[in-house]
């Protein structure tokens, strides 16, 4: 039985102004009439059912979710009493998939998960699914955890990359992990992508529920005995909330660590799928750069039209602001509502000290 996990618990911090903690990136329509969460779930429904479908989020976005995603029944809603990161988010997303689906398994079958973000595009969908069912195929045969690994077409510095032990790599083929590499510099990224043997990192899973708490059973013990007290917590078929209050006191007991460093690095049971998927993960407004269609000057304009003279390369979005531009090159200006964000392209990673500042923190 196939099931998905959407992980939609973001701050909204990277896309400041246009996002806020109750409205992060995923519930903004970026690329079209819908939602990116919208777009995730429509991306999936036509290999996966509605029911089978849930989302990981906090009590901070839950109701907007819910009532973005009508479709999805309520209590496939998973709200994480805390954020502890993505080992412990997983791993307590498929308890809650198993606890629900036991019962109902025929004799031998198994219960896949597929983890997608909500908040990536994905052009190709259709190839997409067609790799999503190859993993799935592995995943429960072979009792291997598979991620999807995107063949890079630059030496991008902002991903993780993963290295393929096979000598050619084969595009929706089956290949061993030889390791995970953390974001390089610009000049290991160069060597990384000449090599033809990296990958990036696209953080999507398949697997079994069996195979992954044998995974943590092994590798994480210590998250492995809080899921097992936890599951003592199901039998009062709690969802939502209320289950995420009842839990809250063990969700405090795990260390904060992700998938990636707990599990991914270490465990023996890894396959990776090359695609080429039409993939972004959209991590910062330079996104916009590779994604929509620039004018005669490079810029990219979002919302209302501008002038500009002698202005170049520039990421301009505003909702309801005539903005002109006179000879700046290379800036991000974003305009929503009340706020105003002006940066250079090659700061906007540091979004997050701006609302760190505008809070007094800094």
């Amino acid at each position: 039985m196939l099931t998905a996990i959407i992980m939609a618990g973001g701050s909204g911090e990277r896309f400041w102004p246009l996002s806020t903690p109750e409205r992060p990136k995923q519930l903004l329509k970026i690329f079209s009439d819908k939602t990116m969460i919208r777009e995730t779930v429509d991306r999936i429904l036509p290999i996966i059912e509605a029911e089978n479908i849930f989302i990981a989020t906090n009590i901070i976005q839950a109701k907007e979710i819910e009532k973005e995603l009508s479709d999805i029944p309520k209590e496939n809603i998973i709200i994480e009493p805390a954020f502890k990161d993505t080992a412990a988010a997983i791993g307590y997303s498929s308890l809650i998939i198993e606890n629900r689906f036991k019962n109902r398994l025929k004799d031998g079958e198994k219960l896949e998960v597929v983890v997608l973000a909500s908040d990536h595009l994905i052009k190709e969908e259709e190839e997409f699914r067609k790799v999503i069912l190859i993993a799935s195929k592995e995943a429960k045969e072979n009792g291997m955890i598979v991620t999807l690994g995107i063949k890079p077409d630059k030496p991008e510095t902002g991903y993780g990359y993963i290295e393929v032990k096979d000598d050619e790599i084969e595009l929706n083929s089956i290949c061993k992990v030889k390791r995970f590499r953390e974001k390089p510099s610009q000049e290991l990224a160069e060597s990384y992508l000449a090599s033809g043997k990296y990958l990036w990192n696209s953080g999507m899973f398949i697997f079994t529920t069996d195979t992954i708490f044998k995974n943590f059973e092994v590798l994480m013990e210590e998250h492995s005995s809080v899921f097992k007290e936890i599951e003592k917590e199901f039998k009062e078929n709690l969802t939502g909330e209320e289950l995420s209050n009842k839990v809250k006191k063990y969700f405090d007991k795990f260390e904060k660590i992700s998938i990636d460093f707990g599990i991914m690095e270490y465990s023996k049971n890894i396959r990776v799928i090359p695609v080429d998927i039409g993939w972004n993960d959209i991590g910062s407004f330079n996104a916009f750069d590779e994604i929509f269609e620039k004018d005669e000057n490079g810029n990219v304009v979002r919302g209302k039209e501008i002038r500009e003279l002698d202005s170049r390369n520039n990421i301009v979005i505003s909702d309801d602001l005539n903005i002109s531009l006179l000879g700046i090159e290379n800036l991000v200006i974003v305009k929503d509502k009340n706020n105003l964000l002006i940066s250079k392209k090659n700061r906007v990673q540091d979004i997050k000290k701006i609302l760190k500042l505008r809070k007094g923190i800094l």
